[in-house]
Formats: C-alpha cells, structure tokens, sequence
C-alpha cells in the first residue's frame, strides 16, 4: 500500500505541535517516522522511528544514507553515484521534481532504494508514482495535523492512475440463474457516472456504474454500487486488485468516470445476498471477457452516452471497459503466462 512507503517526518518549530503532529499520524495509521529529535517518537505498537540529521537519513537497516539537495544534472549525477556507493540515497528538491526521479529511479533500476524529502505536500502523488514506480519511500514533511489530513488525502490519489479505456461491444447478455452478488456500500457520494471496474478477468473490467440515479420504484444510493458476482476481480485504489468477496471495510477502491477523472474511496460495508443474474460478454480484439450483475433496473453498465440497465443490456449494446495486465498474484501484477477462461 502507498501508505506503507510514505514516512512522517514533523518540521514545526514548536515541540509541542510536533508531538500533536504525531500523535495524530499515529491515531490515522501511519507507522513510520522520521525525526531529528528521537525523544519524541510515539510509543505505539508497530512503530518505526528513524533518525535525521541535515545531511544523513538512518534507514531501517540501522546504516546512514546521504540527504543530497538536487539543483542541477550534475547534482543528480552525484546522487546517483552515492546511492551506488551508499546502497541508498535520500533527495531533497529545489526545482524540478518529477522528470529528475524518473531519471534517478531508471538508473538505480532496483540496485539500490530512492528516497525523497517532499516539502510541498501536493506533489507526493507524483513523487510515489513516477516511472509507475516512484520513489521507494517518499518523507513528507508536515507542520501541523492539518497536514497530515493533506497526506491522507493525496494518498487516495495514488494508483489513480490513467485507465486505459475503451468502448466494447457486448457479445452475449443471457440469464445466468441465481447466484450471489455483492453490493458495495462506500463511504463517499458518488456521481452518476462513477462506479467500479469490475470483471470475471483481471485482463479486463466492465464498468459499472453507481446507484446515484435511482429508478421509478427506488430512491437513489449514491454510496453504493451493486458490484457484481464474489468471483469478480475489482481494482483497488493501489492498482491492485481483489475479489469482490474479499474486500472489507475499510479497504480503499477505486472509482472512476469513463474518460475522466479517477479517485479512492473507502469500503463502507458489503451487502450479499442471492439475485437473478445476467452473464454480459464482450471480445476485444477476438478474445472473450465476461462479467456476472443481478438482473435490476438500478444496475447499469457505462455506455458511450448514459449507464445502461442491465435489463436493457442486449448483443450489440457498446459498453465502457477497460485492459490491464492479466498476470495477478495476490492482487500484484507479476509477469507469467496466465489464461481466464
């Protein structure tokens, strides 16, 4: 998870709002640390508490990396030797940002962890995403808990990334008989046109919609989406995915408008219960792909213009979807040859 290689590192000048500052990071989840005074470090369970000086980071192995400032090619060049030598570097930024990690990430290449200093708060999403890799671990820097609700909330932006989609053609839409279907109440409002990517495949997820549009005969839910069968995979908001049957609450998802934008939202609660179901098909580029959803004028579909009932979905209807890596262990994209049928 994204939030797994962001540590905290409170900057104010005030001890005292340090201390708040990371009791609070504490009270949200957060577990590693990065402090210049280690006589403040928290005392909770599963904390990790690292050192810093204005030109070392201690790293959890206990050895001391170089803190470089990078202001120009040459710089960067530096860092890449001493993350060489060092087994590791720490970069603080004065200009530009993203394009000098991509460069740094490409030449460590896994040889050695990039860590990176992130003084301005709005730029951790690219700092953890860059190359669709980003840093290994990103140190925000906070001043106040204030800051940290800013840390939360560009971390629901991460693995938000583009999606790559596409207009397909359904193939097949037959009765499926009765099954279970799993109903995915969030902890946000959602718009019309939001909903979850869903699928019997990883290699490709229909989108459907949420139910913030009601029916003639029910008022609209805009926290919830009737996701689909327990079977289906859905894309969590790290990128990976997860059956339906798994998620929990809690758990972070993400939500997307076709053709625009992308964020995370939090499980809430699963309703699952037994439904008619329909099997919907579609076969991009000749190779089939299905997805199970009850059979309910307030399930829909994305299409090209509106989200589509699943009552009307019929050969021929164009519905949003999208490709991804078919390859999956534990959620993870790994590179095998793997075939869904």
């Amino acid at each position: 998870m994204s939030r797994e290689r962001v540590v905290i590192s409170p900057v104010a000048a005030s001890a005292d709002t340090r201390r708040e500052t990371l009791a609070y990071a504490t009270r949200r989840g957060f577990r590693r640390f990065l402090l210049r005074e280690l006589s403040e470090a928290p005392s909770a369970p599963g904390v990790t508490v690292l050192g810093r000086t204005e030109t070392e980071v201690s790293f959890e192995d206990g050895r001391p990396r170089p803190l470089l400032r990078v202001e120009s090619p040459a710089d960067l060049a530096k860092a890449a030797a001493a993350g060489r030598e060092h087994g590791g570097v720490v970069l603080a930024w004065s200009h530009e940002r993203v394009i000098p990690l991509e460069n740094l990430i490409a030449e460590a290449h896994g040889r050695f962890p990039v860590w990176v200093v992130v003084d301005r708060l709005r730029d951790l999403p690219a700092m953890l995403g860059a190359l669709e890799h980003g840093a290994d671990t990103v140190v925000a820097e906070v001043r106040d808990v204030a800051d940290l609700d800013e840390v939360e909330a560009a971390l629901d932006t991460v693995g938000a990334r583009a999606i790559p989609w596409e207009l397909v053609e359904v193939t097949r839409a037959s009765p499926a008989g009765l099954g279970d279907r799993v109903i995915v109440d969030t902890t946000s409002l959602l718009r019309p046109r939001e909903g979850l990517l869903v699928g019997s495949s990883a290699a490709f997820l229909f989108h459907v919609a949420s139910e913030a549009v009601g029916s003639r005969f029910t008022r609209p839910r805009p926290f919830r989406i009737n996701a689909g069968a327990p079977h289906s995979y859905t894309l969590l908001a790290d990128g990976t995915t997860r059956y339906l049957s798994e998620l929990v609450a809690g758990d972070a998802v993400l939500v997307a408008e076709p053709a625009g934008r992308v964020r995370a939202v939090r499980v809430g609660r699963l309703k699952i219960e037994r439904r008619p179901l329909l099997l919907v098909e579609a076969a991009p580029r000749g190779r089939a792909f299905t997805v199970f959803l009850q059979e309910a004028e307030t399930v829909r579909l994305s299409g090209e213009h509106d989200a589509i009932p699943s009552t009307q979905v019929a050969r021929g209807t164009r519905v949003y979807g999208a490709a991804f890596p078919p390859a999956r262990h534990m959620g993870g994209v790994v590179e095998e040859s793997i075939e869904e049928r």
